[in-house]
């Protein structure tokens, strides 16, 4: 009211001790200093926590969201089984098994070429040894310096044998952290995926009864976009994989088809993604030879010009609509923040947060 804060009444006059068996009531402390103070640093004691938590569970948060990303992902690959007639719980199972066979694919096409390589590596070892010894210039070196001497009492010495213990000691540790996120992140897609209807229905569910029906019909639209979006860059990476293999067993390049993986995969990151997969095929063409090294990187620019202008447009056109522009600042954006991770999801979230300009924010200012 215009007088002022409504303060709660007293108890009556006329009240007797028998109706207060505790004694009149006081002052209200509504007002008191030391009540806001000690209000207000709850609050921000409270709010503290829980950034802190947010911070220190960041790395789970992170698994939980790759999933549903990825369950949103191939969503739209379940629902087109089950308009052929699939029981959704089968739909999932056979693209469950499928996405396990391309990560079995690429372990045992990656995996025995790296093992051949280190092997050969450690037999060849002596050999590089001799070499080293027998270049004029790694001679005098040696004669000034002292390297080789060095050398050699640096790795009989115990410190060597620690570090080298201690680096493979990390790298185990390091392995055995990706796989077990890799087995979570593929436990929680299959759970997301088989319980995505009833999520969205409860999401929903919190929206007022009012706004509900517009709040499904942009959710729908924003978790068909995020589907539409994967799917897509799973068919583009795909055809990159499938022109670059094709391509490097033509060359005799070895190790085609694990190189045709990495290209793939790299491919999924946004803006530097090609540039990685192409640049270590290439590499590895140079070691067959400068002519195929070269052949290499001018069929790698090629594709990526036919990717960029005709390939990514004809797969993208119906499932996301994003300006150049605000594609590569939600690239930028979300590789700072979480990475390559960061990256991937940037895009489809900023055709979301678009959509909800366009068809919320917008409408709302023209009727001011």
């Amino acid at each position: 009211t215009s007088a002022g804060p409504v303060r709660p009444l007293a108890a009556p006059s006329d009240m007797t001790s028998a109706d207060l068996p505790f004694g009149r009531p006081g002052r209200s402390m509504r007002g008191n200093p030391f009540v806001f103070g000690f209000t207000a640093a709850l609050g921000v004691l409270t709010a503290w926590w829980l950034v802190q938590a947010v911070v220190s569970a960041s790395s789970v948060l992170i698994l939980i969201i790759v999933s549903l990303f990825l369950a949103i992902g191939l969503n739209p690959a379940v629902e087109n089984l089950q308009k052929r007639g699939l029981a959704r719980v089968v739909a999932i199972t056979v693209v469950f098994l499928g996405v396990i066979a391309v990560f079995a694919v690429f372990g045992l096409a990656v995996v025995p070429p790296l093992t051949t390589q280190s092997t050969d590596f450690v037999e060849k070892l002596p050999q590089y040894v001799q070499e080293l010894q027998n270049n004029p210039m790694i001679r005098d070196l040696d004669q000034r310096f002292q390297i080789l001497e060095k050398l050699q009492q640096y790795v009989t010495s115990g410190d060597f044998g620690s570090q080298m213990f201690g680096g493979v000691l990390g790298f185990g540790q390091v392995l055995i952290g990706a796989v077990f996120n890799a087995l979570t992140v593929l436990v929680l897609t299959l759970y997301f995926l088989g319980s995505l209807n009833s999520l969205k229905k409860m999401a929903y569910r919190l929206v007022p009864k009012s706004r509900r029906t517009r709040a499904g019909l942009l959710g729908d639209k924003i978790i068909d976009s995020i589907g539409g979006y994967v799917a897509g860059n799973l068919i583009i990476s795909l055809i990159a994989g499938v022109a670059t293999f094709f391509f490097l067993i033509a060359m005799k390049v070895p190790y085609a088809l694990a190189l045709a993986l990495i290209v793939a995969l790299t491919d999924l990151i946004p803006m530097v993604g090609a540039f990685i997969g192409a640049g270590i095929a290439s590499l590895v063409g140079f070691f067959v030879s400068p002519t195929v090294g070269i052949v290499c990187l001018i069929f790698f620019t090629i594709y990526q010009q036919v990717e960029n202008y005709w390939i990514a447009p004809s797969v993208m056109k119906s499932s996301v609509d994003v300006p150049p522009l605000a594609t590569i600042v939600g690239a930028l954006v979300g590789g700072a923040l979480l990475g390559v991770v960061g990256a991937l999801l940037g895009i489809p979230l900023v055709a979301a947060l678009l959509l909800i300009v366009r068809e919320v924010v917008m409408p709302r200012q023209e009727q001011v």
